[in-house]
C-alpha cells in the first residue's frame, strides 16, 4: 500500500532570528519567526508525512507554547517523525518540496537541505527533492514579508 501526503507552511521573516530551511543556517538579514527554529521546509515535509500515514499534523504532536519545543531544531522533530512513522509500519518512499522566496537566492544551499533530510530521515538524498522559487513579486512573499513552502511525500507500508 502508499499514500501520498502534501504539507503547506509560511512564516514572517523577522529581524533578530537566523534563517534556517532544511536544516542549514543561511547567512541573511532576517531570520523566520516561530516557536521552534521556524525551517518552514522541515515543518512542510513533517506534515507531509504525517498527512500521508494519517497521523496528524505538527501543530498536534508539537505544539507551539510547549516549552519542551522553544527553539528546537526542526530536525530533531523531523527524527522524531521519523520514528513514528516506522513505528507505524511505514517507509518513506521519496519527498519533494518547494520553497517560496524573493530572497535570499537559494540554489547553491539546496544540496545540503537534502543530505539534511535525508540523513535525519535515514533515506538517500536522491529520495528528496527540493526546489525554491520566487513568486514573481507578488503576495506576501513576493514582497519579502515571508517565506512559504509545500512538500508532497510518498509513504509505502512495511
Amino acid at each position: 500500500m502508499m499514500r501520498i501526503g502534501i504539507g503547506y507552511d509560511a512564516h514572517a521573516l523577522v529581524s533578530g532570528r537566523s534563517l534556517v530551511l532544511g536544516g542549514v543556517t543561511i547567512p541573511f538579514e532576517l531570520g523566520l519567526e516561530g516557536w521552534s527554529d521556524a525551517d518552514v521546509v522541515v515543518h512542510v515535509i513533517m506534515d507531509a508525512l504525517l498527512g500521508a500515514a494519517a497521523l496528524g499534523d505538527i501543530g498536534q504532536h508539537f505544539p507551539s507554547g510547549d516549552p519542551a519545543y522553544k527553539g528546537i531544531s526542526s530536525l530533531t522533530l523531523l527524527k522524531r517523525v521519523g520514528d513514528l512513522l516506522n513505528e507505524h509500519g511505514w517507509d518513506v518512499g521519496n519527498i519533494d518540496a518547494t520553497i517560496i522566496a524573493e530572497r535570499p537566492r537559494l540554489r547553491e544551499l539546496i544540496d545540503p537541505m537534502r543530505e539534511n533530510i535525508g540523513q535525519t530521515l535515514g533515506i538517500a538524498r536522491d529520495r528528496v527533492g527540493i526546489k525554491a522559487t520566487t513568486n514573481e513579486g507578488l503576495g506576501f512573499a513576493g514582497r519579502g514579508e515571508g517565506i512559504a513552502a509545500y512538500a508532497v511525500a510518498l509513504l509505502e507500508k512495511t
